[in-house]
């Protein structure tokens, strides 16, 4: 039985057409993207720690979700920022500066 099995996965693959062997030998495509360094545009003293959401509301203004950012110990409420942009990178605002909730928070959307 095993041998018939074998058997018939050899042949089904031996009678695969030639074009779907070339589809998995093509090269895989590139995406192109663009890069803009340096587009968000934070005040003095402010850095971005580790982030770990970006969401983009209907005025096309930018929320960063991000740890960092503290001189101190990285939980509570100093440890995590919410941080509004303008459609051009342009810092808006830091909502909810030193709510506590932010500890929880994993992402924006």
């Amino acid at each position: 039985m095993k041998h018939l099995l074998l058997t018939l996965i050899l042949l089904a693959t031996a009678c695969l057409p030639a074009s779907y062997v070339l589809a998995q030998q093509s090269s895989v495509p590139e995406i192109p993207f663009q890069s803009v360094p340096d587009f968000l545009k934070l005040p003095n003293n402010m850095y971005l720690g580790e982030v770990s959401g970006v969401a983009v509301n209907s005025q096309g203004h930018i929320f960063v979700f991000h740890r960092g950012n503290t001189t101190g110990p990285a939980y509570a409420a100093a440890g995590a920022q919410l941080l509004e942009f303008d459609h051009e990178g342009n810092f808006l605002r830091e909502i909810g500066h030193n709510l506590y909730a932010w500890s929880f928070a994993h992402d924006v959307t």
